[in-house]
């Protein structure tokens, strides 16, 4: 029993450590996107050509969704400054995570005006740590 009772006791522990790896990629990405640094941002994501970008079309491959991206913010400007707000996160097993949240680009009216929207994130731990395999933005 007390063996039992110990378990219980570090299960949120266990369970905690990943969502908290993948909140440290969700951070990285987002300081990487305010300084400019797309490359940096993208290092969230699986280096594969399986990742898979959804929004008005669907873009598969970690080249041209990071090709996308460099496409749709071509500036610094363009890229404005990126928050992350009201996320979910699911563990699917030890291995994936859904994540589901808002983002906000503040940004001039000349360079696009604010934006925002809702993200779907799905994740799986890679050798080189959690990574975005799926990611459906609208």
């Amino acid at each position: 029993m007390k063996k039992f009772l110990c378990l219980l006791a570090v299960l949120p522990l266990i369970a905690a450590a990943p969502e908290q790896e993948i909140r440290g990629v969700l951070d990285a990405q987002v300081a990487a996107w305010n300084r400019g640094d797309i490359q940096g941002f993208m290092e969230g994501y699986e280096n594969s050509e399986a990742t898979t970008f959804v929004g008005t079309a669907i873009t598969k491959g970690h080249a041209l969704v990071l090709a996308r991206y460099l496409k749709s913010y071509p500036t610094r400007e363009k890229m404005g400054t990126l928050r992350f707000s009201d996320i979910e996160m699911r563990m699917l097993g030890s291995d994936y995570a859904s994540v589901i949240g808002r983002f906000h680009l503040d940004r001039a009216a000349d360079a696009g005006g604010e934006a925002s929207g809702i993200f779907t994130l799905l994740f799986h731990k890679t050798g080189g740590g959690w990574k975005v395999i799926l990611d459906h933005t609208s």
